[in-house]
């Protein structure tokens, strides 16, 4: 549903005062996406997943238990890798569908509820 004349005025008043008293944090927040967060949550995965095989591998010979703590760090960062590729897979899904709704107002929602649910 559309805002009211009313409601868009209000919100571009809150938008031009937050600029006004706080501008880093209005521009922190306007750059900031969920897929930017999670593109760095990826990032680090996968430097901790290297990271563990270069520990596993260089102190294989030197004592198991320090090998074996290499190879945990790249099992959390494996699961840490695989929970945010699911968060960014989620968060576009979400956005293409809320995209696809308000291209097609005259898509009621009667008209949704005969469609299967995802969950």
């Amino acid at each position: 549903m559309p805002l009211s004349e009313d409601e868009q005025r209000i919100l571009a008043e809150i938008e031009k005062n937050l600029h006004e008293s706080d501008p880093r944090l209005a521009r922190e927040v306007s750059e900031t996406t969920v897929y930017r967060h999670a593109l760095g949550s990826l990032k680090w995965s996968v430097l901790g997943f290297v990271l563990g095989i270069v520990v596993m591998v260089a102190t294989l010979q030197i004592h198991y238990l320090v090998a074996f703590c290499g190879f945990l760090l790249m099992l959390a960062s494996a699961i840490g890798f695989e929970r945010n590729l699911r968060l960014m897979g989620k968060a576009g899904v979400d956005q293409f569908s809320r995209a696809f709704r308000a291209a097609n107002p005259q898509m009621r929602r009667s008209d949704r509820a005969d469609e299967p649910d995802a969950d």
